[in-house]
């Protein structure tokens, strides 16, 4: 743990067998060479994902529930500031070796068993995939209304808008990698520029911000308040749970420990914490400019008057929806799933399969109202990631000391083979948290646990892991094999 940050990148060197079914390109270690993401590359890529419509709503949902602004603020930025701690921790293992998710999750689970927590981050994407996809849609549906008036007479012009965003999504599925790295890269500042235009046309016109600004909380005790700030912090970190995990997805290709630790703690709690504030005050300015309350962006885009800036700011909506749809909910279950079957699946072909998998979710379900958003969906899933994410940090840091044996991780029979591929003790130390947390909803008096789904998991699992870990190698370690790459 003394030489945490200050480890040098490392280059492996693995012979590509084409026949050995736990490896292609796609998973393969990257080289020196392509390491070519900066701190700018990877604060862009967080910028680009928390600028979207999903996180400019985010403090609704707080609101509504009782929370006045600075309090709803207070717990966005909170939240995102803990779950930088495991993203930057599970970021160090890509950059070193130079390996994405689902190879990481091999050490602790297995070469088999890796599939479990991949698959639940995999399903988890979709999910999102599908939220962002039909968000983005409207917003696409609402730009053509604007540059074609008759369109709006068309009943099926909301499900067309979906598809045209959703083909769009899937060029640059088709695409892969580096032109994931251009998009967030070139869309970064416009994303800024237009978020800073808004709040200040929001100044403007409303005179200052004023009535949700001024409103007061809504709790009468502090018991009250802490009884919806815990849930909803847990919601706010599992926000971004998904991503703590995937992270190595993105940080095997910076080019330093360096660039990706500041990247992110540039690009993460700043622009999640500056976001959701002009969300907050803009929707406070339509009070006062047209009578309610505004929460969607798209509502208000269409109470302007000029065509030019309404197609600009659905532009800059649809751009942030893009650059936060491919890097946060394609990548990561495009590798989840060539993990599952790499001789078979590549990157491409598994980014198809979650672009259909998020329409099949029915996405606006999960949309339907802020209870079900951050409640069901934000704090149920994290039940499942914060186990995963205490495993991982657990292997890596104290069981394995940041020493991981590349080559093993692609062939069957090695170090990490366990028992016929499947680390049975992480898959217990998984049960061990997940049912801790989903044990809260079961139990009323023991809500608490859900309340803290996240937090519960990952603490639960962690020690779980630990403990049982500590046994000798040869009684959860095979013989080796002759599969190798």
């Amino acid at each position: 743990m003394l030489q945490l940050f200050n480890s040098k990148l490392i280059e492996t060197d693995i012979d590509r067998a084409d026949e050995n079914n736990l490896f292609n390109k796609d998973l393969a270690p990257t080289k020196k060479a392509e390491r070519t993401w900066d701190t700018y590359h990877i604060a862009a890529l967080w910028i680009g994902m928390s600028v979207c419509i999903p996180t400019y709503m985010l403090a609704s949902g707080l609101i509504a529930g009782g929370m006045n602004w600075w309090q709803a603020i207070m717990t966005i930025a909170l939240g995102n500031i803990i779950v930088l701690i495991p993203m930057v921790l599970n970021a160090h293992a890509g950059t070193k070796y130079g390996i994405p998710f689902p190879v990481l999750a091999r050490a602790p689970f297995g070469i088999l068993g890796s599939n479990v927590p991949a698959l639940l981050r995999a399903i988890v994407a979709c999910g999102w995939f599908g939220i962002q996809t039909w968000v983005g849609g409207q917003a696409f549906n609402s730009l053509i209304g604007i540059l074609m008036p008759s369109w709006a007479v068309y009943s099926w012009g909301p499900a067309a808008g979906f598809l045209i965003f959703w083909g769009m999504n899937v060029y640059f599925i088709v695409k892969g990698v580096e032109s994931i790295k251009w998009l967030e890269a070139y869309s970064a500042p416009f994303l800024i520029v237009m978020g800073l235009v808004l709040l200040y046309w929001a100044y403007i016109k409303g005179g200052g911000f004023g009535p949700i600004l001024s409103q007061p909380s809504k709790f009468q005790t502090a018991g009250e308040f802490w009884k919806f700030f815990i849930p909803s912090l847990t919601g706010m970190v599992g926000y971004w749970a998904t991503l703590s995990l995937n992270i190595p997805d993105f940080s095997r290709y910076a080019k330093s420990q360096k660039a990706q630790m500041t990247g992110q703690a540039i690009g993460l709690p700043p622009t999640m914490t500056l976001f959701s504030f002009i969300g907050v005050a803009v929707t406070s300015a339509t009070i006062i400019i047209f009578g309610k309350a505004i929460w969607d962006p798209v509502e208000l885009l269409s109470k302007f008057n000029s065509p030019f800036i309404i197609a600009l700011s659905l532009v800059a909506l649809i751009v942030a929806t893009l650059t936060t749809n491919i890097a946060a909910n394609v990548v990561s279950p495009a590798n989840d799933f060539t993990n599952l079957f790499p001789g078979k699946i590549n990157f491409v072909k598994g980014g198809l399969i979650t672009a259909v998998i998020g329409i099949a979710i029915q996405p606006w379900k999960l949309l339907s109202d802020y209870s079900a958003y951050i409640f069901g969906w934000l704090v149920g899933y994290s039940s499942f990631l914060g186990p995963i994410a205490g495993i991982l940090i657990c292997d890596y840091y104290f069981v394995r000391k940041l020493n991981l044996n590349v080559k093993d991780l692609y062939r069957r029979g090695g170090e990490y083979e366990y028992r016929r591929g499947f680390n049975v003790r992480a898959l217990l130390a998984l049960a061990c948290g997940v049912l801790t947390a989903l044990t809260g909803l079961i139990i009323p008096a023991l809500g608490i646990l859900y309340d803290y789904a996240w937090f519960a998991g990952f603490f639960i699992s962690f020690a779980v892991y630990y403990f049982i870990m500590k046994k000798p190698e040869q009684e959860y370690s095979s013989s080796p094999q002759t599969d190798e790459i």
